[in-house]
């Protein structure tokens, strides 16, 4: 459970940070394959504006992990002290063990 909940506050901007490099380097694709690959990786668990087996991700850039007060998130994220910017959610899902140890995430995005 813990796992999940340190992956949904990650899920979108996960896709942004990860995945960034390939539209500023000029894709063709653009904003259609971020959204395939947002509703292919992060859309399982959640959503841009309802909270889902995760929180909703809209403004998840500079905002306090375990904040959305509509979602149960672990004990661990609520004391993190967290604000996502580029660098906590690039390590955040690559290396989420190095970000908050003993959250049980299970989902890694490779660098």
């Amino acid at each position: 459970m813990r796992g999940r909940v340190f992956a949904s506050a990650l899920g979108l901007a996960g896709a942004i940070v990860c995945f960034g490099p390939i539209f500023a380097a000029g894709a063709p694709q653009g904003a259609t394959h971020g959204k395939e690959l947002f509703e292919r990786r992060c859309g399982g668990c959640h959503s841009m504006d309802r909270d889902k087996t995760g929180p909703r991700l809209k403004n998840v850039y500079g905002r306090a992990a375990a904040s959305v007060s509509t979602f149960n998130y672990s004990d661990v994220l609520k004391t993190a002290h967290i604000t996502w910017n580029a660098k906590l959610l690039d390590l955040g899902l690559t290396e989420p063990d190095e970000l908050v140890p003993e959250n049980d995430m299970a989902f890694r995005v490779p660098r």
